[in-house]
Order: C-alpha cells, then structure tokens, then sequence
C-alpha cells in the first residue's frame, strides 16, 4: 500500500502492545491483517489455522478472567525471576487486564484434522507472526500471548471449538495507548555461527 513502511522498518519496530485505546477496529482493517497472516507457510501447505475474531465484551471479560486465573495459578511465580522488573511490570499489566481491554481479541487456533499434530504449531506460528507484522505495517498493536491456552476447555466451550481444533494462542489487537520505541536487540553475530556452532559469523 502507498506509503506504507517498508518490511525491514516494521520487522524492526514490531513490540508487543498490551495497552490500548477504546477506538474500535473496523472489519476491515482486522481483515486486511488476517490476509496477510493467511499468506503464510505450512506444512505441505495445509494452511491448519483458525482463526477467531472476539468483540464481544462479555466473552473479551471471559478470556480475561482466564488469563487472571492463569496468570495468578502460576504464571506470575514462573515469569518474575526470569523477567528483568520493567519487562515483569509490563507483563504484569497484561495478563492482569490490559489485554482484555483490547477492543478484539483474536483467538488463532490450529485445525487438526488439517495436518499431523507434529507439524500443526510450526504451522500456525508463521501465519501468526505475518499477523503482527501485518498489524504493525497498519499502525495497530499487538501481541502474542499464550497463557491463556492453559485453559484450552474452557475456550474451546466459550468459543464453541469443535474437538479437532485446538486454542494456540491469543493476539490483541487495537489502537496503542502509546508508541513504543523499537526492542533492544542482540547483534546479529552474537546469535549467528558459521558452518558449525561456536565458530564466528564475523
């Protein structure tokens, strides 16, 4: 689209958002996003995803309280020593209410009656990343979150999933209440080997 940033501008700046204004989504903007996230690779091109668009502020209070309940039943104690203290308050926030306030909560499941089980998340997560970046390039916010799928019957039954498809993972999506700056980044060469681990990239 017209000027919009070009892809390494967004792979860059992409952060996870978990506040967000009250302005609503239209359908399609949300569509354009999920588009994008549809031209995504799989597994024999199975294309195993599902996705589920939540408005409803009843079922978006549902997921929250979910997410509260997983968050509180573990998740807290299992995050605070490996979180620095600012990442630990962000993710706090988040899981306690700011990603429930999303105006759309967008429930990406996996089908498995489309592919074997092995394959079946590393066939979602790629459409799922092109569904951030999708959002970022459109000036939305968003974020991955995968608590709440500890709770995977209880979404499936508020979600009226059938059996073969599984809850993977839950994106807000909205209008940041703020701008983030681009994430802290390792080098390149301190993650990048060549030939064999252990040997330099540079």
């Amino acid at each position: 689209m017209s000027g919009s940033p070009d892809f390494f501008s967004v792979a860059r700046t992409q952060r996870a958002h978990r506040a967000f204004t009250d302005e609503p989504v239209s359908d399609e903007l949300i569509e354009r996003v999920l588009e994008a996230a549809t031209f995504a690779p799989s597994a024999e091109n199975t294309q195993p995803w599902a996705f589920i668009i939540v408005r409803d502020s009843a079922a978006r209070g549902r997921i929250g309280e979910l997410n509260l309940q997983a968050w509180e039943g573990g998740g807290r104690d299992f995050s605070r020593p490996r979180l620095t203290p600012e990442v630990f308050a962000k993710v706090e926030a988040g899981a306690t209410g700011g990603v429930a306030d999303a105006p759309v909560l967008v429930v990406a499941c996996g089908d498995t009656s489309r592919c074997v089980e092995a394959v079946l998340e590393a066939s979602v997560w790629p459409a799922v990343q092109n569904l951030l970046l999708a959002a970022q390039t459109m000036g939305l916010g968003a974020a991955l979150t995968t608590i709440t799928t500890v709770f995977g019957d209880e979404l499936r039954a508020l979600l009226a999933l059938p059996d073969h498809v599984r809850p993977l993972a839950v994106v807000p999506l909205g209008w940041p209440a703020k701008q983030l700056a681009p994430p802290r980044r390792a080098p390149v060469a301190e993650k990048t080997f060549r030939e064999r681990y252990g040997t330099p990239w540079s």
